[in-house]
């Protein structure tokens, strides 16, 4: 029997993928065509989760003095052999990774950027033995080692300082990585301390790569293109590849051929429409991908279980709060739009090349939309299927996972915007308790006709149907003496929402269908029927409940219609 190689998940470092038996996407070409098209200094903007740290490591690997041949053996890197002839192992490297420089103050971000140096510098502690440094420049590598950064200007100059002394030893120039340049800047912004971020980020950049002799390139990645304070001044040559960008642009994600392929590798492959429907749809220069860490983590539980459930994997490794930021701020035309993009349609709109937190923040909400719309672009929230003629994207959510984390947010925004009308959401929940179902009809459209709503579109019904659960079940959550289950097993089947009021010893059973067309009395009758035939109610009742509620409320578009009964266990 074939012993399959291990799925990735997580790995980062291109040896140890490798070395140690794991499945390996070929990405290696963009060694080729970075060394083919590259400027000085190359700014690489993707979205979390894309591969950039993968690629930036496998370009460690290969230009680093000492590197291993054998890593590359029977990649795609590995037929340019008068490239790797000249390239491969003949550079001192420079690696570094920001994504943990944060802190709740600007000394704390600092320090965590001094622990990330003082870590690289210590890769270079044989320098200490080199012939070719005086004792000053011992003195002052070992200072970098030890992590000694009292004076501000020795972290400002850090990487120039490396810089220098490799070059010294090796008479070499220096090859220079920096990955997630950006995650400093949107902690500082977020806690407090942005300008102090930007001014040493600034000076740390420049430093280093503008007009430095001691450096032959540097490749830096992060999520946005921040140029407006100014972080990039001055660097000749400067060369960006933003997601629009043609050039590798399919060396960040999955192609539909190398998801077919692992997946045919590990027997999944009958699952490839479920694997195309939850992660594919972005767009990246003149590549269709898929989002690598949701293929590899789904690929992984497919693996060993066939018919497991697709699950959101990209979605759980941030917080989605730029989502949130555009709601709260969201005028009556964004939540057109919103609706629009939760419908399986697009919104045109011009983006901003370049992004800046301050614009966040500024007065004008026109700017504030269009920075929002920006970054809900550059971050893989939304994804551009073309342009205008005038030039506008047109942007739309690129895949059933990306969904869900807007209909999550909606249902969070619309929960919190209802429990703030305290009198109407308190006398919907008191509705539900008592079975007054014409006062749950009543409240629950006025709050649909103020939030935001799925369009009658090409979604699937069961899609719309989830986004009006959603909702559902954020209010009756809020209510915190009662126990809400959200496709719960009741019965023969599984109802929407199992709802049990411990203080009136009462069980609520709701059922929510979408409404074609707008036919309310049609959808309420299907989901009264589905209640009583598959017998929902019976689980109350071996829990020793009086009697149940049971709810069928109908939704389409801005308003409901509820249905209702009451099952009572007189025999009890």
């Amino acid at each position: 029997m074939e012993i399959k190689k291990k799925l990735p998940v997580g790995i980062e470092f291109f040896e140890e993928l490798m070395t140690e038996n794991f499945y390996y996407v070929d990405k290696t070409g963009f060694i080729r065509d970075l060394i083919n098209t590259r400027g000085s200094v190359n700014l690489f903007t993707r979205p979390r989760r894309f591969g950039k740290s993968l690629n930036m490591d496998m370009l460690r690997a290969f230009f680093e003095i000492g590197a291993d041949p054998a890593l590359f053996e029977g990649l795609e890197i590995s037929k340019e052999t008068a490239l790797c002839e000249q390239y491969m192992g003949k550079y001192p490297v420079i690696s570094i990774s920001l994504k943990d420089v944060e802190g709740t103050d600007f000394q704390m971000a600092c320090d965590m950027l001094g622990i990330e140096i003082s870590e690289e510098a210590g890769r270079f502690a044989f320098l200490l033995e080199s012939d070719k440094l005086v004792p000053a420049e011992k003195k002052k590598l070992d200072r970098l080692i030890e992590g000694d950064f009292e004076k501000a200007a020795y972290l400002h100059s850090s990487l120039k300082l490396l810089t220098q002394l490799l070059f010294k030893h090796y008479g070499v120039p220096v090859i220079v990585l920096i990955d997630e340049y950006d995650v400093p800047l949107d902690k500082a912004w977020q806690n407090g301390y942005y300008s102090d971020m930007v001014k040493l980020i600034r000076s740390l950049l420049s430093r280093a790569l503008k007009t430095n002799k001691n450096l032959y390139f540097a490749v830096i990645t992060g999520c946005l293109r921040i140029a407006k304070e100014s972080i990039f001044t001055g660097l000749n040559h400067f060369k960006v590849r933003t997601i629009s960008d043609i050039e590798c642009s399919e060396y960040f994600g999955f192609t539909d051929d190398e998801v077919k392929k692992m997946l045919e590798y590990y027997g999944a492959a009958n699952r490839f429409p479920d694997i195309k429907e939850w992660y594919d749809g972005y767009h990246f220069g003149s590549a269709d991908v898929y989002c690598p860490w949701d293929v590899i983590n789904q690929c992984d539980k497919l693996r060993v279980e066939k018919d497991a459930r697709m699950e959101p994997y990209w979605e759980n490794s941030s917080s989605n709060s730029i989502v949130q930021d555009i709601l709260e701020d969201a005028t009556e035309t964004t939540k057109t739009e919103i609706e629009a993009l939760i419908s399986g349609e697009y919104v045109e709109k011009s983006l901003l090349p370049e992004l800046t937190y301050t614009d966040f923040s500024s007065k004008d909400r026109e700017i504030r939309q269009t920075y929002l719309w920006s970054v809900l672009f550059a971050t893989g929230y939304l994804t551009d299927i073309g342009e205008t003629s005038s030039g506008c994207h047109r942007l739309a959510i690129p895949n059933k996972e990306v969904l869900g984390i807007y209909e999550k947010k909606i249902s969070s925004w619309f929960k919190t915007k209802v429990i703030s009308d305290t009198e109407n959401w308190e006398k919907f929940c008191g509705a539900i308790k008592m079975g007054k179902a014409e006062t749950v009809q009543v409240i629950f459209n006025r709050f649909l006709n103020s939030s935001i709503s799925i369009r009658d579109t090409f979604v699937r019904k069961e899609m719309k149907e989830n986004f009006y659960h959603g909702m559902l079940l954020g209010l009756l959550r809020a209510e915190g003496g009662w126990i809400v289950q959200s496709n719960a097993e009741s019965g023969i089947g599984y109802t929407d929402i199992k709802l049990t009021i411990p203080e009136v010893n009462a069980g609520c059973v709701i059922e929510v269908k979408y409404a074609e067309g707008g036919n309310f009395d049609t959808a309420c009758r299907e989901a009264m029927k589905q209640i009583e035939e598959n017998r929902y109610a019976a689980a109350f009742k071996q829990e020793g409940m009086k009697q149940v509620h049971k709810y069928g409320i109908a939704c389409y578009k801005k308003s409901c219609k509820v249905a209702y009964s009451l099952e009572s266990f007189i025999n009890h």
